[in-house]
């Protein structure tokens, strides 16, 4: 998209040699000679950039200034001036003005402020494009009345202090559930930030929440702040807590007493501000039996307790869950929109998800990358995705005790069958699809009983 720029300034001869200027660079240029056509202009048209003279008849530069900030807050503004003082340019940086240069203003200078301009409104553009994505990942899809229930929970929730433990199977999203719980409460523009407690090697997790300092043991060469000091203000999410060890409990549950930690290998302890949500997908209190988890800790932590369901309890979710992430990869992938084809999400919907929304999301990613076409039809769905309903498995032969020999024809049998009913018959495209000789794939087509010698429709 190209930038756009108004130049305002009452001298015919600045406002002709900039505007040359900045078209012969590639940017569209608007000219005007007073701040109330200025105004105007840009009550009209979207600007990124305005340039600015100080001196001007009627409304002056710094009157101008404000009736843009009013009525185009986002747009960037350079001051210009023949008569400047320090205090006039302080006062312009003060009211929003980007830079101030005097007159005569040095091209090359002008064109590099520009070039700034333009890569942070670049750089802005990608970021909301990046934060619309990531915000649209992290819904909670599903209109079943348990995701309902939740949803309901964690808008009652979200807005206290309150330490909440998040239960559920792996896979379920207990992260967007947290970060949902960060989204509604106040600390929501401070940081979130999460450690995986079955992630990191047990003799690290204590640096890793609490700092250390340089020289605290080997390989600290340098002082680094624990996830407590980086959260500071905003919300530490503790994941997979049920298997933080023993020692590192106790020490997590005097930090919470406390509200203050002390970096591996300090001396001075540190205050922190933060809110804590833990998830696991353990039983805890099965855990707290067994003596593995700490029932002072789990009940420091539990203030709030929040179950996710599993995938199995929403099934009717499934298919909005599959349209969602399909749309997203799409999105993201600029390879254009996809969409499935008539009884695919229905194959989505029949089957067990062990996994949870992750594996059903690995999977819509799987179909999106190697689907040659834009419409993922339920042939293609169960050619690669073998335990789907009325796809190639033990369960479909006809004999229950068959040959690994036997087992083996059946399945090539069906996967033959799907890409031939998805390339209509197609040998080319099959033989593409499929990397595998033409050839080969006939004889093998022929002695499946698939087709027996007829013409290639490709040819």
């Amino acid at each position: 998209m190209a930038v756009r720029i108004l130049i305002v300034d009452d001298d015919r001869r600045i406002r002709t040699a900039l505007s040359a200027l900045f078209t012969e660079e590639g940017y569209e240029t608007d000219v005007c000679a007073s701040g109330e056509e200025g105004i105007a202009q840009i009550q009209e048209g979207a600007y990124d950039l305005v340039i600015l003279d100080m001196v001007l008849p009627g409304m002056d530069g710094i009157e101008t200034l404000s009736g843009i900030r009013e009525h185009a807050s986002g747009t960037d503004v350079i001051m210009m001036s023949g008569q400047s003082s320090i205090a006039m340019a302080v006062k312009a940086t003060r009211m929003g003005a980007r830079n101030f240069f005097e007159k005569p203003v040095n091209p090359e200078q002008l064109l590099l402020e520009i070039r700034h301009v333009c890569e942070e409104k670049r750089l802005r553009t990608q970021v909301d494009r990046l934060r619309s994505l990531v915000e649209e990942d992290a819904c909670l899809v599903g209109d079943s009345p348990v995701m309902r229930r939740l949803r309901e929970m964690i808008a009652q929730i979200a807005p206290a202090d309150a330490r909440v433990l998040i239960t559920g199977e792996n896979g379920t999203g207990k992260e967007l559930v947290a970060r949902a719980l960060h989204g509604g409460n106040p600390r929501r523009d401070q940081p979130f930030v999460g450690l995986n407690c079955a992630a990191i090697p047990r003799d690290l997790v204590e640096s890793e929440l609490f700092g250390s300092e340089k020289g605290a043991f080997t390989g600290a060469a340098a002082s680094r702040p624990g996830r407590f000091e980086q959260a500071d203000g905003g919300t530490l999410f503790l994941d997979e807590i049920g298997d933080m060890s023993p020692d590192v409990q106790a020490k997590l549950l005097r930090v919470l007493e406390e509200n203050e930690a002390l970096r591996v290998g300090g001396r001075q302890p540190y205050r922190f501000d933060v809110r804590v949500l833990a998830a696991t997908n353990k039983d805890l209190e099965s855990e707290i039996r067994d003596g593995r988890f700490r029932e002072d800790l789990y009940y420091r932590l539990n203030v709030i307790p929040l179950r996710v369901p599993a995938l199995r309890e929403r099934t009717e979710d499934i298919p909005r869950l599959a349209a969602h992430f399909l749309d997203s990869l799409s999105k993201r992938s600029g390879k254009g929109m996809r969409r499935w084809g008539e009884g695919a999400l229905d194959l989505l919907a029949a089957r067990s998800w062990p996994g949870n929304v992750r594996e059903l999301r690995n999977v819509v990613e799987r179909l999106f990358i190697l689907s040659p076409d834009p419409v993922i039809g339920a042939d293609f769905v169960r050619l690669h995705l073998p335990d789907a309903p009325g796809a190639a498995s033990q369960e479909s032969l006809p004999d229950g005790e068959a040959s690994l020999k036997d087992r083996v024809q059946n399945y090539e049998s069906a996967i033959l069958r799907a890409c031939y009913r998805e390339t209509g018959g197609n040998v080319s495209k099959m033989a593409r699809r499929l990397r595998v000789e033409r050839a080969h794939l006939h004889r093998k087509l022929k002695a499946h009983g698939i087709r027996s010698g007829c013409a290639d429709p490709a040819q």
